[in-house]
This record gives structure tokens, C-alpha cells and sequence, in this order.
């Protein structure tokens, strides 16, 4: 039986009605990595354990905008553009039920930076702002950029994806300033950005990247992060 993967959704405006979205390539990817899909809406009510395992058993935290500062105590930027907040609550409400039943969770772009603030960390706000100077990342209204990042060779990371160099895809103006409980960064680009967190807890798959391996899964070990988690949905029991 293939592994059930929820992905999160967001939410938006098409046609002048508010709809839920998914960009196709979360879909394919885990499709591609063996996994079968199922699109998590941002619902306003408050779910629990048992109803997030009736549905999957591996959560994929999909990209979007921003999520609100006053989560970890800043005033928000003025480039940040905040999700809605019926999803910025779903989301971290998906991930605290998944974190707790110890389901493995791969985050994405923003779903990398829910982790780290559902753990307690924080948030750089807006690149270009920060001192000793920032490469393009290519967020905002840049076009996507590529740069190589350097891996922890110790890490479920590097037993993912290999412990050498490689090449990602980046389209972000914030980033992961502090990892939060348990957290440790992984990856980072050749300017110091956060590029990867996980928890490090042997046997547990929770694992965050600020690039887009969706877009790029033609590429090994793109693809190879989906493939590990299908394989830990496969393989793991949540509590």
C-alpha cells in the first residue's frame, strides 16, 4: 500500500471567490517518490491526532508567504506579506498533531519556517536587511536563483541526499535565524543562510529545507527527500 502524504494547502482568490490551492509539482512529486497524495485544506476548526492519522501517515508543509512575526515576538516587516490566518493556524496545528505523534514531516520553503517557529525559534524577516551583506536570494518580486549549499555530513540530510555540495533553487526573502527546541540546522548556503533544519532525535524523519525541491525533482536528490519521506511513512508507527 503506498504511503498517504497530506499536504497542506493555502488559500486564495480566483474568478472573485475564495478558493483552496495547491500548485501541481507538491502533487507530482510525491507521486513521483511513490506516495500517494491528499490535499489538507486550511480548516477553521480544530482537529486532532486521530483525525490526521485516519488521513496520512507522512505530512508534507508546502511554500507560501510569510508567516506572522508576533509568533515570535518582532513587528512585522513592511516586505512581509503574511498568509491568511486560516492558514498560518491550520498549518501549525497540522504540524504541533504530526510533531506529537511523531508522523514524519517534510517541510518546504515555508513549512521549513514553521518548524522552526512551532519549536520556539525565530525568523530572519527580510534578507536584504541583514548586516554583512545577504546573497540574491531570489525572493520577492527577484526571479528564482541558484547557489550551492554545504550539508552537515552527521545528519538525515546528508543520509538523504549525500554530505557533499549541491545545488538548490532559491526564491525567499526570509529565512530561519534561530532553529528552535531540539532543532539543528543542517545546511546553509555559502553565505551563512539557514538552508536545512531537522530534529536530530535518532529513528525521527522531521526534517525542513528552505529551497524548492518540487520544482526540480529531475534532479536526484530532489526527488530524494520526497523518497525518504514516503519511505519513513511507510515505515513508522505514530503514536
Amino acid at each position: 500500500m503506498k504511503p498517504r502524504i497530506a499536504i497542506t494547502a493555502g488559500l486564495g482568490q480566483l474568478d472573485g471567490k475564495q478558493r483552496v490551492h495547491l500548485l501541481v509539482p507538491y502533487v507530482d512529486a510525491v507521486v513521483a517518490a511513490g506516495g500517494m497524495p491528499v490535499v489538507l485544506p486550511p480548516t477553521g476548526r480544530d482537529a486532532t491526532a486521530d483525525e490526521l492519522r485516519a488521513v496520512a501517515d507522512g505530512l508534507l508543509l508546502s511554500g507560501g508567504g510569510d508567516i506572522d512575526s508576533e509568533l515570535w515576538g518582532e513587528a512585522l516587516h513592511p516586505k512581509a506579506t503574511v498568509i491568511d490566518p486560516r492558514r498560518q493556524k491550520a498549518d501549525l496545528a497540522w504540524l504541533a498533531l504530526a510533531d506529537a505523534c511523531g508522523m514524519p514531516v517534510l517541510g518546504i520553503c515555508l513549512g521549513c519556517q514553521e518548524m522552526a517557529v512551532a519549536r520556539g525559534g525565530s525568523l530572519i524577516q527580510h534578507l536584504p536587511d541583514e548586516p554583512g551583506g545577504v546573497a540574491d536570494h531570489g525572493g520577492g518580486e527577484r526571479p528564482e536563483t541558484r547557489h550551492p549549499v554545504t550539508v552537515e555530513v552527521d545528519s538525515l540530510l546528508a543520509r538523504t541526499v549525500g554530505s557533499e555540495p549541491f545545488a538548490v533553487n532559491s526564491t525567499h526573502h526570509q529565512a530561519v535565524r534561530e532553529a528552535g527546541c531540539g532543532m539543528r540546522v543542517v545546511a546553509r548556503s555559502l553565505d551563512g543562510v539557514t538552508e536545512a533544519i531537522e530534529d536530530p532525535t535518532p529513528g525521527r524523519f522531521f526534517l525542513g529545507v528552505q529551497w524548492h525541491p518540487e520544482r526540480i525533482i529531475a534532479e536526484p536528490p530532489h526527488l530524494a527527500l520526497f523518497e525518504a519521506l514516503c519511505r519513513a511513512a511507510s515505515e513508522t508507527t505514530p503514536t
